[in-house]
């Protein structure tokens, strides 16, 4: 069987997850890593058995290992553009974690490139390549619900609301973190928020293909913290074939990770859109259990892409998002983070 190699430059928390599901993945390898961080490089080098001359202080020379066939870009938000637009320029495929970018002008910028190659690109929302999202998909099309109208869906986790001695509720904001830094694409926005808004892309689809031809954000209503960067963010997102949806984030409360979606027949709830740590789907009060083929979500990712890699393409296997959708979840996002509350 044939095998993808895997470059990584960035070795934050995330890199970690990600790198540990190639443990159970058999189309794929790490050959390659990059950081700034010495120690950090030293210490991944070892617990993932990379070969010490393939591991480098330099980003770009993972991208100019011929040993690389992908390149995952596990950096900060900020950093995205300029290393993605690089892995084209030097015709490697990549991965980018989400968000793909910090605004609409760069994605738009880094389609147009990618439009006139023939170069492998995806962002790694990783539920989307989640056997769940796949049964979701099903249940929907099986008209389990009816006609879809509207859905609701958050993702908030409380890093910020403290309570004091006496009871009193403090904001408390780490200003060296790159979430709370305007410059590394911080906010709850960026972060967050993009989960339910790429969802609510997926959803719409669902409907009728002609859900990608306007949208309009109503209901913006955000906090915004000290460092200038949105702590809780809630909007709707009506898109054009009348299908509309209810989406939030927060570093300031548990929203928690769920999803309603609501169609004329009835709902389907999904208690974790996000991880799938629950596996099931509640569909009009009945529970849809999920099978398991791997216990880390981001193998799902690795062996579609993998795949997708050793069958030439150019985009990973649906329902994996796809650079048209990528375009307009950052389009929505652009406009959530950029408008007044109204």
């Amino acid at each position: 069987m044939s095998i993808i190699n895997w470059g990584i430059i960035g070795l934050g928390n995330i890199a970690y997850k990600f790198a540990s599901a190639f443990e159970d993945v058999s189309n794929s390898k790490i050959v390659s890593v990059a950081s700034n961080d010495p120690k950090k490089l030293s210490t991944f080098q070892k617990q993932f058995k990379i070969n010490p001359g393939n591991c480098y202080d330099n980003y770009e020379k993972v991208i100019l290992n011929n040993e690389v066939d992908i390149v995952y870009i596990a950096l900060p938000h900020n950093f995205h553009f300029e290393w993605i637009m690089r892995c084209i320029n030097l015709k490697k495929s990549v991965l980018t974690e989400k968000p793909a970018t910090i605004n609409y002008e760069q994605i738009t910028k880094i389609n147009e490139y990618l439009n006139k190659t023939k170069i492998f690109f995806s962002e790694g929302f990783m539920y989307r390549f989640h056997p769940q999202t796949q049964e979701l998909i099903n249940i929907i099309k099986q008209n389990e619900i009816g006609e879809l109208l509207n859905m609701q869906s958050y993702f908030g986790v409380n890093i910020v609301e403290k309570k004091n001695i006496f009871g009193i509720k403090r904001l408390k904001i780490n200003k060296k973190s790159r979430l709370f830094d305007k410059k590394l694409g911080g906010g709850s926005i960026l972060d967050l928020g993009c989960y339910p808004s790429s969802l609510s892309i997926l959803i719409a689809s669902l409907k009728s293909d002609d859900y990608k031809k306007k949208f309009i954000l109503t209901d913006i209503k955000k906090t915004i913290g000290s460092s200038d960067v949105d702590l809780e963010a809630f909007s709707k997102i009506n898109f054009y074939n009348e299908f509309t949806s209810n989406i939030g984030s927060s570093f300031k409360r548990n929203l928690g990770k769920s999803s309603i979606i609501i169609g004329s027949k009835g709902k389907i709830i999904l208690p974790d859109s996000w991880h799938c740590e629950t596996l099931n789907i509640i569909v009009n009060g009945n529970d849809y259990k999920i099978n398991q083929k791997y216990k880390n979500i981001f193998s799902y990712e690795i062996e579609n892409i993998s795949n997708s890699l050793l069958n030439n393409e150019i985009e990973p296997k649906y329902p994996a998002i796809k650079r048209d959708e990528t375009e307009m979840n950052m389009n929505i996002l652009t406009r959530w983070l950029n408008e007044n509350n109204k």
